[in-house]
């Protein structure tokens, strides 16, 4: 089966660039922006109720996906093994969520016991896939 995910362009200074990245850089920065305007849109009319809970949930896409993938990928020239990809992404989007479902609560003005739920999968998440990118390191370091 053909893909575009293995096509690249070639850039002036011939480092490779693939559809795949590009997809990437594109998803998260339409997640970044989604966020911020579902918050503003959101406690635009909360009757000036605000939660920083939703002001900021636009960060955690833009900070824990976007910057690393950015620094990992460009600068460090490495990419993640699938599994920890996934997790990582997960565990953004599980944040993500819980963020914007306690903003929304808090300018309800009520709370909810799920809302712990949140934070500890996130973790659980990133330390799968931190664990998995240490493990493929070690696999890595042991085939040299």
């Amino acid at each position: 089966m053909y893909t575009l995910d293995n096509t690249a362009i070639e850039p002036v200074n011939s480092e490779v660039i693939r559809i795949s990245d590009i997809k990437i850089i594109i998803i998260y920065t339409f997640v970044t922006i989604f966020t911020a305007l579902f918050g503003a849109i959101y406690e635009l009319f909360s009757h000036e109720v605000y939660s920083y809970y939703m002001i900021y949930a636009f960060a955690i896409p833009l900070i824990m996906g976007l910057t690393p993938f950015l620094i990992c990928r460009f600068i460090m020239k490495k990419e993640l093994p699938i599994v920890s990809s996934y997790c990582w992404n997960c565990s953004i989007a599980t944040l993500t969520i819980g963020s914007m479902f306690k903003g929304v609560l808090d300018i309800y003005g009520t709370t909810n016991r799920l809302i712990y739920v949140y934070p500890a999968a996130s973790i659980i998440l990133m330390i799968i896939g931190l664990v998995g990118l240490i493990k493929n390191k070690v696999q890595a370091e042991k085939q040299k």
